[in-house]
């Protein structure tokens, strides 16, 4: 029985880790290869825009989702304008119908009524807060998809902020 013990806790290892660096390749994958979209963000109470070494996010295209006529899972689609920004077209529960041009993100039904699109915390640098104070977008990339992985935030120019 001991012998058993020890060959399902290797092959348990083994399988733990062959989904761990699948997930690790597929997000890298998307890095690589994914669409950038900027959404803006919307203001958040000063409060508690920064609180040790993260930035609360919320984005202003969540803002315009009216939450009693959506599904508690989908699909947000969006368009850029020119200049790169993320415009709201429509919510969907299936991953079509989708036109050129468009774009998905995935969302979430929070408890609480509200949509969450996309990463909703920015990590950074002790000691870097007042660099990003001024944020105004939240750069993304996303795959056809939807799954998105937040690379950044951006100024008013567009322009990453490192």
């Amino acid at each position: 029985m001991k012998k058993y013990k020890w060959i399902l806790i290797l092959v348990n290892l083994v399988v733990v880790l062959i989904l761990f660096n699948s997930s690790i390749f597929k997000k890298e994958k998307l890095l690589a290869d994914g669409q950038l979209v900027l959404l803006e963000l919307a203001p958040v109470d000063p409060r508690s825009l920064m609180q040790g070494d993260y930035m609360r996010l919320r984005y202003a295209i969540s803002n315009t989702v009216e939450t009693d006529s959506i599904a508690k899972r989908g699909y947000c689609v969006v368009k850029l304008n020119e200049e790169g920004i993320a415009k709201k077209v429509r919510m969907q529960n299936q991953k079509n119908p989708i036109k050129d041009g468009e774009f998905l993100i995935r969302y979430n039904l929070m408890k609480w009524g509200r949509v969450s699109i996309g990463a909703e915390s920015y990590f950074f640098q002790e000691g870097d807060a007042e660099k990003y104070e001024k944020a105004k977008y939240g750069g993304l990339k996303v795959n056809q998809q939807g799954n998105s992985v937040l690379i950044g935030l951006y100024d008013e120019n567009r322009q990453k902020i490192e």
